[in-house]
């Protein structure tokens, strides 16, 4: 045995039972059919003329159903005339270049042939302009060239800062319109001034090109469609504050405010840019975030395959194991913190050989005298929070709680042997 091993072979975990986190649940029970009228009746597409190139918006992020509401967008587009075409609009996500952004979406189901449209990827932009706080304003080359423009985002709180435009419509416009250059300059300024960069580089945009609409969605806690705003483009500077406080009511949680450990079973690009929902877990990378449990340790196991080695996030946790480590893709991760400006989420956690000993060490270093008594909570990521696993020592808290439910007697965690975890 090795000295690692031997320091944590004696460490014993707890019991676990299966608890259901229980949050509002408002959806959209017919997207297709919502989405369709919502356009429809906004009137956005009419000044529409036959043969425009319609440059439409798709992002990184694995927002559920964007695939279906994108080959929506190109039917309604088309019908009015137009001749749409998607790009990818994500900053600097898929290490930077245009296969990368592409294999993305591939991942996300935004494929040519689902769409009925092409895509168009390039890395290549053009500055439109200047923003009132001094810093230029780039566009998407394609998406410069076109007659007219479509954008598609989910409205939500940021992971690093906050302001009245957080992740959302003035920041797909800012910075995934903008590609790596585009992105790269917003963030020249760092995450502070970040409340004050995404409008004054949006404005430019809606401004100056043809926004023919935006569509704004928001997810209920289940990661399900709640609510569908399209908008025009003089809307939505009004609008998107409103629904981000709105976002934020209907934003999941974990219903224990103090832990000692928490484990994710996997982060990942797909899931936030920042791999986890740092909102979530109540650790941040920047000092202009804050909130969330207290929790002493938190663990990761792996990394998703749709991140394509993109290991953001990694940093901001405490240990991790060797299989998600040998994931991390510094091509696929490093352009990332070098566009923000932020290295804290690329670092690297303690490394452990499998799932058994990353939990071990997390409960032994949260620095509880009585390790009966430690507080653990084990999601598979932070956007499925309907069903998750406490400790048997948390079980009455949850009985008590009303949004939560136990759903199961005490248990051991199975591991294979590997030391895996089943």
């Amino acid at each position: 045995m090795s000295a690692i091993d031997e320091l944590l072979a004696p460490i014993r975990l707890p019991r676990m039972v299966k608890v259901r986190q229980i949050f509002p649940r408002p959806r959209i029970e017919n997207l297709e059919e919502e989405l369709s009228r919502k356009l429809k009746e906004s009137g956005t597409l009419d000044g529409i003329r036959k043969g425009w190139n319609v440059a439409v918006t798709a992002g990184s992020r694995g927002i559920t159903d964007m695939a279906l509401m994108l080959k929506v967008l190109v039917r309604e587009i088309r019908a009015a005339g137009g001749d749409p075409f998607i790009f990818p609009a994500m900053g600097s996500h898929g290490g930077a270049s245009a296969e990368g952004q592409t294999h993305m979406l591939h991942t996300m189901g935004i494929t040519e042939e689902y769409l009925g449209a092409p895509i168009r990827a390039t890395m290549e932009t053009v500055q439109i302009g200047t923003s009132s706080n001094g810093l230029p304003v780039y566009l998407d080359k394609f998406a410069d060239e076109a007659d007219a423009i479509v954008i598609i985002n989910r409205i939500k709180p940021h992971v690093a800062f906050r302001g009245p435009f957080e992740s959302g419509l003035m920041k797909m416009t800012t910075i995934g319109m903008g590609k790596q250059k585009g992105a790269d300059h917003a963030h020249m300024l760092g995450f502070g001034k970040m409340a004050e960069t995404i409008p004054a580089i949006a404005r430019v945009t809606l401004a100056k090109k043809n926004i023919l609409c935006a569509v704004g969605i928001l997810e209920n806690a289940y990661h399900e469609t709640a609510r569908l705003e399209v908008l025009r483009a003089k809307e939505i500077e009004a609008r998107e504050p409103e629904l981000l406080k709105e976002a934020w009511k209907l934003y999941p949680r974990i219903f224990f405010d103090e832990l000692d450990v928490l484990i994710l079973d996997e982060i990942g690009k797909d899931i936030s840019g920042t791999g986890f929902d740092t909102n979530i877990v109540g650790r941040f990378h920047t000092p202009y975030a804050s909130g969330g449990p207290s929790i002493t340790r938190v663990g990761v196991l792996d990394i998703t395959d749709k991140s394509n080695g993109n290991a953001n996030g990694l940093g901001i946790l405490d240990i991790t194991t060797r299989r998600a480590y040998d994931k991390f893709d510094f091509e696929q991760t490093y352009p990332n913190a070098l566009t923000s400006t932020v290295p804290t989420s690329v670092k690297l956690p303690m490394v452990l050989k499998n799932d058994l000993q990353v939990i071990q060490a997390a409960i032994k270093m949260s620095n509880v005298a009585d390790r009966r008594a430690i507080r653990m909570v084990r999601v598979k990521n932070t956007v499925h929070l309907g069903e998750i696993e406490v400790s048997e020592n948390l079980a009455e808290y949850a009985r008590k709680h009303p949004n939560l439910e136990v759903m199961s007697e005490p248990y051991k965690l199975l591991f294979n042997s590997e030391g895996n975890l089943f």
